[in-house]
């Protein structure tokens, strides 16, 4: 029987990232579906199974003798290239290409008329074989490419986002005919960026995060692990309003069109020595900021500044949220639209109490509860926490029982009942483990983008940054000083 196994194996990436496969063993005749968010691995990770990337260390022992391995760039080349060929300098004037049809494009290295036609009927696309391949749609195309694919009888078949692309209705069919080739014997893996994109004939399953496979294991099982079912929860909720605030938020008695921040010529010195040089930066309604640099930089000496907690911000020209800093506005002027999350506060959130109780505490900005809870409050805690996949189980749950990651998330939920102005993440992937630090960063983006509320996200590297982010403030060592570098993010939504 064909295997296919891999034992401690890291691959090569780049110079300074690699692929960690620690124990993966896929047998003949088995399906597997691996999912993973954007930036996890997956395209290296089906490349690794192929065989196509370098190994460094470990072992990668295969048995199965004719992988193929389908992508959706292949997909994307192969259209571009047909029509490309209507431009090429090798066509005579005379010549009028409109490009190779669906039949030739199946059989581009195997030619076998018999096969071609048996796979076009298993697919459904007979009557396609003599139309011109660039014409056909995404769907068509994709079987087409399967087709191709079979041609030489392969004894594994590997799809990196196969549903790409497609309509529900494409989806579902694709999906019935990887089933049926399962059926048939094949060994199926595919590839996926959604859980919810795994079709039920497969029987396991993997999970990726930040360039690891992270968990494996048969898929029912695997589906209903906690943190798993919460990421998987996650891809539900696009679209999702927000939990409503249990009073009118501070942000609506701010002009819709004034910077939130403006720091001008920004200075703080510790026994002479610069902490922050010259610094000037404006955070504008709707703007998502990640601050990126090395400890030591005044990254927490910039945020303590935008908290009101340092005194060197009354000497400073410093305006936050409309009010000139030491122009008779009191911490609470400041701290009303602000939510905080920081390594700190979690480690200081020692207080036995349940998970319920700590997104409770966000209306009253207290570590615990010392005072009545509102039916409303209650009803609007639960709201939050159904929202991160929390059912009442966990609710009820101790704090410190939870994942470091989930603890992670109800103190954000903390920070947001309140819809603040400005949500201040300081360093929240710090101390997780790569599939905690998936679910955090993937709460993040759906909390921030269903909601008003704008982020600071403070953290060592610009990798961390959470999909909506915008803006990016780094700093950069100049000497004994920094300099500041601002950027544009071209990919934020």
């Amino acid at each position: 029987m064909s295997t296919l196994q891999i034992s401690q194996g890291v691959f090569h990436l780049s110079d300074t990232r690699t692929l960690a496969l620690n124990d993966l063993a896929i047998n003949a005749g088995e399906s597997w579906a691996f999912v993973g968010a954007n930036g996890s691995g997956k395209s290296a990770l089906a490349r690794a199974l192929a065989g196509s990337l370098p190994l460094q260390k470990g072992e990668r022992q295969c048995t199965f003798t004719r992988i193929a391995h389908l992508s959706f760039e292949q997909l994307q080349k192969l259209v571009s290239d047909e029509w490309q060929r209507n431009n090429t300098d090798l066509l005579s004037p005379d010549e009028d290409d409109t490009g190779r049809t669906t039949a030739e494009i199946i059989q581009d290295e195997i030619k076998d008329e018999a096969r071609c036609q048996k796979l076009a009927e298993l697919f459904g696309i007979t009557l396609l074989l003599t139309r011109r391949f660039k014409y056909l749609s995404t769907g068509e195309t994709r079987k087409a490419l399967l087709c191709q694919a079979l041609m030489p009888q392969p004894d594994l078949l590997i799809f990196d986002e196969p549903f790409d692309g497609l309509d529900v209705k494409s989806r579902e069919q694709l999906a019935a005919l990887l089933g049926e080739l399962s059926t048939q014997g094949y060994t199926v893996v595919l590839v996926l960026n959604r859980f919810d994109e795994i079709p039920d004939f497969i029987q396991n399953a993997g999970v990726l995060a930040d360039c690891a496979l992270i968990e494996v294991g048969e898929k029912q099982k695997l589906l209903e692990q906690a943190l798993i079912a919460q990421l998987a929860h996650s891809e539900k909720l696009a679209g999702v309003a927000l939990p409503e605030a249990d009073d009118p938020s501070a942000r609506y008695t701010l002009p819709e069109n004034q910077p939130r921040i403006v720091l001008r010529d920004g200075v703080v010195e510790y026994n002479d020595r610069p902490i922050l040089h010259k610094l000037s930066w404006t955070v504008n309604p709707g703007e998502h900021w990640q601050i990126v640099g090395p400890n030591g930089a005044g990254k927490s000496t910039l945020l303590s500044l935008v908290t009101g907690d340092h005194p060197q911000g009354y000497s400073n020209d410093l305006t936050l949220f409309g009010r000139r800093r030491g122009s008779g506005e009191t911490i609470w002027d400041i701290k009303k639209h602000i939510g905080y999350v920081s390594s700190n506060l979690h480690l200081d959130y020692r207080v036995s109490t349940t998970v319920r109780n700590v997104v409770l505490s966000g209306y009253f900005d207290s570590i615990g509860i010392y005072q009545a809870v509102s039916d409303r409050q209650q009803k609007l805690a639960r709201e939050w926490l159904n929202m991160l996949g929390m059912d009442n189980a966990i609710a009820d749950a101790p704090f410190h029982s939870l994942s470091w990651g989930q603890q992670r998330l109800a103190l954000i939920a903390r920070a947001l009942v309140k819809h603040p102005t400005l949500l201040i993440l300081d360093e929240p992937l710090q101390g997780l483990d790569p599939l905690n630090r998936q679910l955090v960063r993937r709460f993040i983006d759906i909390l921030i983008g269903e909601g008003e509320t704008q982020l600071l996200f403070v953290s060592h590297h610009a990798e961390d940054a959470p999909e909506c982010i915008s803006r990016r403030l780094t700093f950069v060592a100049d000497g004994d000083a920094y300099r500041y570098q601002f950027e544009y993010l071209a990919a934020a939504r």
